[in-house]
């Protein structure tokens, strides 16, 4: 059986072969990667592997490396709203040349999925895996911003041609697109009730096959514990646009120092509001949601409460949910986020939004504490409650832990994913 999967980015494994720098945002498909290699080498099945990803400096080139073929293609990641379709002509000279029985595509959020669904023009042996979903992004992209906030645009935003309503219409196109895609597929693999409910609207003639994820192997090590913990510190993994619901955690921060006057708010990722290497001053380089989060930090006096962190890479991410007292998933919308499954294998407390596919991760009063998205009252009350009773929380915690190790459990979701193959490929 000969698969070819298309990727949103360079798999280590090929980054590594290059001694160049690579992302591991999605490690649990190296996981997979690595059981396929090491299957074929015990001749355990009879799985052939092409994987094609987008590359910067791609040359239409063709590797292997062991045992695995490897194909790049270029196209302008900063731009996903703009479909090429000088993609579909690279895409059918390696199908040509990989000649597969199946296609697997990995999300839907850029237009080379539907090159490659034009390309390949076969629905009952294409597989697209459901990562985010822009349509949803794209109905609820404002996440309860002010209209004051929606309507704005900074001078970086007018240069950039990047405010809020262009976001949200650029979101709009990529929408369309993905709706092409899944409309053209006949069998989606997903996770949740959420992304099930939601390609079932545009195609329920679609064959749905439920597989689970694999979180990178570093958060199946290690365990929170309430003692090396710093107090009252809140760990969000991302803030730097408005669906992560950074907004409602600052100003959820008020009526949570009112208890606790030493809570800290820590935030990893693209920091859209502190210091950078940028020659140009804030108010040249901010976004109007980066304003606005400045307004909230000094209307609500939070400047010495907030920390932002940066990028971090998974060992320094480990280490933040190992420390803090609560993570916290604030967005507006999400399917099944990383974050919430990595704090989860942890056992760190945790508080998330109660939407999208987050309840199929998380059961409320058991592993954590839900509370309804865009409600900061809530929110802090939520927080509190995990610091009021600390027992409770270890508890939940604990809960979490065995709930991810099931739910991320390597062997099993490699498992299912070849019978998903065997099935879709025609095996008795």
């Amino acid at each position: 059986m000969r698969v070819l999967w298309l990727c949103n980015i360079m798999l280590p494994a090929y980054a590594e072969a290059h001694g160049v720098e690579y992302s591991v945002r999605e490690g649990w498909l190296t996981g997979c990667l690595d059981r396929i290699i090491g299957e074929n080498d015990s001749e355990k099945n009879n799985l052939t592997l092409g994987i094609c990803f987008p590359k910067e400096d791609a040359g239409n080139y063709k590797e292997v490396i062991d045992g695995i073929t490897y194909y790049d293609f270029t196209e302008d990641l900063d731009h996903p709203e703009t479909y090429d379709r000088s993609i579909e002509e690279r895409f059918r000279t390696v199908l040509d040349d990989f000649n597969p029985d199946i296609v697997h595509i990995f999300g839907t959020e850029f237009p080379h999925t539907l090159a490659m669904l034009r390309a390949f023009n076969n629905p009952d042996k294409t597989l697209l895996g459901i990562q985010g979903l822009c349509g949803a992004i794209a109905f609820d992209y404002m996440a309860g911003l002010p209209a004051n906030v929606q309507e704005s645009a900074t001078f970086r935003d007018r240069i950039k041609d990047d405010s809020l309503v262009q976001q949200r219409n650029k979101f709009l196109i990529r929408a369309e697109h993905e709706k092409e895609a899944i409309l053209s597929v006949g069998n989606i693999t997903g996770r949740t009730d959420f992304d099930k409910a939601e390609t079932a609207k545009i195609n329920p003639e679609a064959k749905y096959f439920s597989m689970n994820e694999t979180m990178r192997p570093l958060f199946y090590t290690g365990k929170w514990e309430e003692k090396k913990a710093d107090p009252h510190t809140i760990f969000l993994a991302q803030g730097d646009y408005p669906l992560k619901g950074f907004h409602f955690v600052l100003q959820a921060m008020p009526k949570i120092l009112e208890k606790y006057p030493d809570a800290h708010l820590y935030v990893a990722g693209n920091n859209i509001i502190g210091k950078s290497n940028n020659k140009y001053p804030f108010f040249l380089r901010a976004s109007a949601y980066g304003k606005y989060l400045k307004k909230l930090i000094s209307s609500n006096k939070l400047k010495k409460k907030v920390s932002m962190l940066g990028t971090l890479n998974q060992e320094q991410m480990k280490d933040r949910f190992l420390h803090s007292s609560v993570f916290v998933c604030a967005s507006v919308i999400e399917n099944s986020p990383n974050s919430v499954g990595e704090a989860m294998l942890l056992g760190v407390p945790i508080v998330a939004s109660r939407t999208g596919g987050i309840p199929n991760l998380l059961t409320d009063k058991k592993d954590g504490l839900l509370f309804e998205n865009k409600n900061p009252e809530e929110l802090a009350d939520k927080i509190l409650e995990i610091w009021d009773e600390p027992v409770i929380s270890a508890v939940y915690g604990d809960n979490a832990s065995k709930h991810a190790r099931v739910t991320h459990d390597a062997d099993a979701n490699y498992k299912r994913l070849i019978e998903i193959y065997d099935e879709i490929n025609g095996k008795e």
